[in-house]
């Protein structure tokens, strides 16, 4: 059994390989299963924004219903594939914009809408909840929403689901790639533990997540 690991980021670095260093390729070399969230939920994301505009901020009746008619017509072009994920045995279906943002709300604001903005969040959210707890968050070197929403966030989703064992790794043409390599070889370390103990014992050792990869990555 592979340890489940999920890529989430800045939309570019997180799909284009040149620009994360073919992330995919080195965590299915170290042994793990990767999982790539779809890239139609970033669009939903950004309908959804205008739907929050209207409610919270200074958003038109008009925004609120183009947001609301945009995510129907995209959900209703993947209902059918949603439904066959349903009935697989293993692969889980993406959960819907609504259900993402009502989960990223109990940790930060919808108000972030700057870059990937509480989406990022919200990724995250869905890839613990559908026991995927091992989580890399990419992001270019210095973009400072990522760092917000992605890295700045890794503290709290940890409060509140103790089994997540979460990496930030910065991609940059100047960047150190072994640096990088030992970031994600430290956090899949974590991974193959948990899913040892889990094996063992039916239970997570959730300290291992919270104090070796904080320990080790300070």
């Amino acid at each position: 059994m592979k340890p489940r690991v999920g890529v989430v980021g800045e939309i570019l670095v997180k799909y284009h390989p040149e620009a994360n260093n073919n992330i995919i390729n080195v965590l299915e070399r170290e042994g793990a299963e990767v999982i790539v969230p779809d890239m139609l939920n970033f669009f939903l994301y950004c309908a959804y924004d205008d739907i929050f505009d209207y409610q919270y901020l200074s958003g038109k009746k008009r925004q609120e219903l183009s947001g609301r008619m945009m995510i129907n017509y995209l959900e209703k072009q993947r209902s059918e594939m949603i439904s066959c994920l349903d009935e697989s045995a293993r692969f889980s279906a993406p959960q819907s914009i609504y259900h993402m943002a009502k989960s990223a709300r109990k940790i930060l604001s919808l108000g972030h809408h700057t870059g990937e903005g509480w989406f990022l969040t919200a990724e995250m959210v869905e890839l613990i909840e559908s026991e995927v707890p091992n989580i890399v968050c990419v992001q270019p070197f210095a973009c400072l929403p990522n760092h917000v929403t992605g890295k700045a966030m890794i503290k709290e989703l940890r409060r509140n689901y103790p089994q997540a064992n979460i990496v930030a790794v910065d991609y940059d043409p100047g960047a150190s790639e072994v640096n990088q390599l030992n970031r994600i070889k430290l956090m899949l370390t974590v991974a193959f533990k948990n899913l040892q103990s889990a094996q063992g014992d039916g239970s997570l050792d959730n300290t291992l997540s919270a104090s070796e990869l904080n320990m080790q990555l300070s």
